[in-house]
C-alpha cells in the first residue's frame, strides 16, 4: 500500500525511521497499526496512480505500442504489433488444422479421398486466418487492434430509424439495443466432432 512519511515510500515489512522525530519503527509495524495510528505519526496514504492496462498493447496506460513495423536508416526493423498479431493468427490456424492433419497424409499414402467436411473445414480455418489478418491490417491505431481482437461480442448502442438518426422515448432518453459488435475480428469456423 501507498503510504508516504514525508517524501519517502514506506513499504510493509521493512524497517524504517521517521527523520522528523528519529523514532525507529520494526519491520513489523506497518502490518500491525492502524491507518488512524500511521496518520498520527504523519503518514499519509497517497492513492496509486492507474496502472491498468493491457501489456499486450501498451507500454504503459497512455503509451501504446507501436502498429506498424518501422525500419531506421541502418535497416534494423522493429516489429509492430500488427505483424506479430497476424503471425499469431497463423498460429492459432495451425493449431486449429493440425488435429487433421492425419486425414491428408491417410488420404495421400492410401489413395483414397478424404471426407469433404474436412476439406470444408480446413479450407475455412485457411480462409478465416487470411480475413482476420487483412482485418489487422485495416485497423488504424492500437485501440482498434484491441477491440478487434478482445472486444466484447456484443455492444449496448442507441437505435436508429432508417434515416440514421438515433431514436428516443417520449421522455427524450436514447432507445438503446444490443447488436453484435461490428469491430470483432471474424470468427474462427466450428470444429467438426
Amino acid at each position: 500500500m501507498p503510504w508516504k512519511l514525508g517524501s519517502r515510500r514506506i513499504a510493509y515489512d521493512v524497517a524504517f525511521v521517521n527523520e522528523a522525530t528519529g523514532i525507529q519503527y520494526s519491520n513489523k509495524w506497518m502490518r500491525q497499526t492502524s491507518d488512524a495510528t500511521k496518520r498520527g505519526i504523519g503518514m499519509v496514504w497517497e492513492e496509486p496512480e492507474a496502472t491498468n492496462y493491457d501489456a499486450r498493447f501498451y507500454w504503459s496506460a497512455d503509451n501504446p505500442k507501436q502498429l506498424d513495423d518501422v525500419t531506421d536508416d541502418d535497416g534494423n526493423t522493429t516489429t509492430g504489433l500488427k505483424t506479430l498479431w497476424k503471425a499469431n493468427q497463423s498460429q492459432i490456424a495451425g493449431t486449429l488444422i493440425a488435429p487433421s492433419d492425419w486425414r491428408v497424409i491417410k488420404a495421400k499414402e492410401t489413395g483414397s479421398n478424404m471426407p469433404a467436411a474436412w476439406k470444408t473445414y480446413r479450407a475455412a480455418v485457411r480462409t478465416a486466418c487470411n480475413t482476420r489478418q487483412t482485418e489487422i491490417d485495416n485497423c488504424s491505431d492500437v485501440a482498434a487492434l484491441k477491440e478487434l481482437l478482445f472486444g466484447p461480442a456484443t455492444i449496448e448502442r442507441q437505435q436508429t430509424d432508417s434515416e440514421g438518426n438515433g431514436i428516443v422515448d417520449p421522455s427524450d432518453n436514447p432507445v438503446m439495443e444490443t447488436v453484435a459488435n461490428p469491430n470483432i475480428a471474424t470468427a474462427w469456423p466450428d470444429t467438426i466432432e
